[in-house]
């Protein structure tokens, strides 16, 4: 039995390729934040994506109750949006670290693994029982151009455009904070050697705090820029989105955002593999995407950039 690769013009392809490029733009955004956090603590916060989901919610909380004061301007409503979610959900990650990870710093990593599952399913249950009509998706505002160019079978969405420049310019922000600041300084201290970094005067709580609050502020505008570019947010869309963040981390290399970057990207790149070069179905594109994952993971344990001590964060 022999299968055939479908053949597609270059319009086609194309649309694949700015797809697949939205996809690990979201995807890489999420990684981030695992790997500030492992990078910081040595811990695997596994709530992370039921974080991004709450951001999402409050974001679109947000534009409701702008809605609501008779304010219907896109621009004002995006920026009320990414503020109140970017806001919200930084301190919620201050509050996770301070309350559920520090105080389990001596105790087994299993422990510190647990409790944040068990927070990622008390976070998506208590979205889905109390916010109103919570078990059913929500249709997001599009607040962004519905403008788009066609060119052949390529179509170009202002929106995703957007979005994708909007994330660039994030990554890139957050490449200065890192490694152009005296915060990223301190970062990188903790990261390095916590022990050394509380000597020379770091506060060591602190700089924890305002990692995760990063690394969840970042999730929260994933969060905002998932919902603009599907025009839908449901309570269990962080679950699937967690786990492909956790394994884009995983193969970039734990400890390193470039390697988180590169991860979040490899693995759009794989879903659009799964979905159109080959034999199946779409819907098998996660099932081929993990395989390979778990291939590369069994090859390269350390992932694509393997951390060096020197480098971590």
């Amino acid at each position: 039995m022999t299968f055939e690769v479908p053949s597609m013009d270059i319009g086609l392809l194309g649309q694949y390729v700015i797809n697949g490029l939205m996809l690990g733009m979201m995807y890489a955004l999420v990684a981030v934040g695992f790997t500030l956090f492992f990078g910081v603590l040595n811990v695997i916060q596994f709530s992370h994506g039921d974080v991004l989901m709450v951001g999402s919610f409050v974001g679109y909380t947000a534009i409701l109750a702008l809605a609501a004061i008779g304010i219907d301007n896109p621009v004002i409503e995006l920026l009320g949006a990414l503020l109140a979610s970017v806001g919200v959900v930084a301190l919620l990650g201050a509050l996770i670290a301070r309350y559920l990870v520090l105080p389990l710093r001596s105790s087994p990593p299993l422990n510190t693994l647990l409790i944040t599952l068990m927070l990622g399913t008390v976070l998506r249950e208590s979205v889905r029982l109390f916010f109103p009509d919570g078990s059913n998706p929500k249709r997001f505002p599009a607040l962004l151009p519905d403008t788009a160019f066609t060119f052949g079978n390529f179509t170009l969405r202002v929106d995703s455009l957007m979005l994708l420049i909007a994330g660039l310019l994030l990554i890139v922000a957050l490449h200065f904070v890192i490694n152009r600041t005296r915060l990223g300084l301190a970062i990188r201290a903790v990261a390095q050697d916590e022990e050394t970094a509380m000597t020379m005067g770091i506060n060591f709580r602190l700089v924890v705090l305002l990692t995760f609050a990063i690394g969840s502020g970042v999730a929260a505008f994933a969060g905002v820029m998932n919902g603009l570019y599907y025009n839908e947010i449901n309570f269990g869309s962080g679950l699937l989105l967690g786990v492909i963040g956790f394994a884009a981390a995983i193969i970039g290399g734990l400890g390193s955002i470039y390697g988180a970057i590169l991860g979040g990207f490899l693995f759009a790149a794989l879903q659009t593999i799964g979905s159109v070069a080959l034999p199946f179905a779409s819907a098998y594109k996660d099932v081929f995407a993990f395989a390979v994952v778990i291939m590369l993971m069994a090859w390269r344990p350390t992932g694509l950039i393997a951390e060096r001590t020197s480098e971590r964060v």
